[in-house]
């Protein structure tokens, strides 16, 4: 989640979205990021009722065409024309890789790669968002250069077809300097939060549940 001048912003909606939000006593939500089609970063989307409720509209989730219509398979009784009691109301927003505004808000999209698959992570002001990345093109990467705080995805220490590893992600943090970097999208083969803590460079961290940070 991040929040801007009052604005909030949840990217993803992995299985356990309504967890993540109840701990965090999430109450407002202006709209909802979508990276990618994967199911653990879609499967609770269901549960964006309880904002529906809460502001009684529907609530705007951007995202490319081709997740779009990935939804559309996942979720067919959301959009299947039957106006259903109960059924999540979404607003489908069509983005690209170049900047938009939510509520005054810019959001600039950064293209990686999740093996043959282009995602988008998000730059937010001074905060960087990359998940399920095993590659950045250089000219992307300009766009995560001065980020005050970049996090990345690090699933494990052997080589993946479609994550960085442990050392792959240290080596980019190295390069693109942000002032802070935490990792994440974290496997139980990495090991133990505090250990793996321990062989990190300064200004790097594993991130876990409940994070807060401020930029």
């Amino acid at each position: 989640m991040a929040e801007v001048d009052g604005k909030v912003f949840v990217i993803d909606s992995g299985p356990d979205f309504r967890q993540q939000m109840l701990r965090e006593n999430v109450k407002h939500l202006d709209a909802l990021l979508l990276t990618h089609e994967h199911k653990d970063h879609i499967a609770g989307l269901d549960d964006i009722r309880a904002f529906n409720f809460i502001h009684d509209k529907a609530i705007d989730v951007y995202c490319t065409e081709r997740v779009q219509n990935a939804l559309k398979r996942e979720f067919v009784y959301i959009f299947s024309g039957e106006d259903y009691p109960g059924i999540p109301r979404i607003s489908l927003r069509t983005i690209h890789n170049a900047p938009f505004e939510i509520k005054g808000v810019k959001i600039q999209p950064v293209e990686v790669r999740h093996f043959r698959l282009p995602l988008l992570g998000f730059r937010i002001g001074g905060f960087s968002y990359i998940t399920d990345a095993n590659y950045i093109s250089e000219e992307e990467k300009d766009k995560l250069r001065g980020s005050d705080v970049l996090v990345l995805n690090a699933l494990r220490r052997e080589k993946h077809v479609s994550h960085f590893t442990l050392s792959q992600a240290v080596e980019l943090i190295g390069e693109l300097k942000p002032r802070k970097a935490f990792l994440t999208h974290i496997s139980h083969q990495l090991g133990l939060h505090d250990e793996v803590n321990r062989e990190l460079p300064p200004g790097t961290e594993c991130a876990y549940d409940g994070l807060t940070i401020d930029v």
